[in-house]
């Protein structure tokens, strides 16, 4: 297990890099950058760190935390409150789990208190958690039209299910990268058919950690 606090950016990109089998070349033509960029921020320091931008599309890319390549250790987002509660914005951005949904104001209408000890026990201490439904039956049967769902913005790596933007339309799907620079996003309700976009044309705002709904 990688202590991301620890660890150098530029041996951590290598070692990724290795992993994947992905060569520094095609990292950095991923980014947009000159074939040489990544080798020369691995092998001489140059640049001194990664720009955002190039941190963040790397992070997703490979599933890890921004952290792990040089980026800010991002303290809670929701504080909390002296009674031992912490309160979970409600935001009024129904995302589509079928045609899609376009975007609203993400002015919260309403919050959830959790005690601190339950986020917790969750795993989701510090987590940058936002609340917002489900409509649609393309995640079916793992969500539901009309569930609740927590998204962490601070999870924003390939795995699990998470919510994107992709022509200002919210989307909850799964994500898979099936080539260097395109992602598919894939239903669980396998009547809707995967779309594969290029990965510049997916916005990830953050993996769907929890969900609630009726019985």
């Amino acid at each position: 297990m990688v202590k991301p606090a620890d660890t150098d950016p530029r041996a951590r990109l290598l070692a990724l890099s290795r992993e994947r089998k992905v060569s520094l070349a095609s990292l950095s033509e991923l980014i947009g950058r000159n074939a040489a960029y990544l080798q020369q921020f691995v092998g001489r320091g140059s640049p001194r760190k990664l720009e955002e931008g190039d941190r963040r599309t790397l992070a997703e890319f490979f599933g890890v935390g921004e952290i792990e390549l040089g980026g800010p250790a991002r303290s809670a987002a929701h504080p909390e409150r002296s009674d031992g509660y912490v309160t979970i914005p409600r935001l009024p951005l129904d995302v589509s789990a079928g045609p899609g949904s376009f975007e609203a104001q993400e002015i919260p209408f309403d919050s959830f208190r959790f005690r601190s000890n339950w986020l917790r026990e969750m795993g989701l201490e510090g987590a940058d958690l936002s609340a917002i439904r489900v409509e649609g039956d393309s995640m079916e049967p793992v969500l539901h039209s009309g569930d609740e769902i927590f998204v962490d913005r601070n999870r924003r790596g390939l795995e699990g299910i998470h919510v994107v933007r992709v022509d200002g339309v919210l989307h909850v799907k799964r994500l898979h990268a099936t080539a260097l620079g395109r992602i598919t996003l894939v239903s669980e309700n396998r009547a809707y058919p995967d779309v594969e976009l290029a990965r510049e044309d997916v916005e990830i705002i953050g993996r769907v950690v929890w969900k609630s709904g009726r019985v």
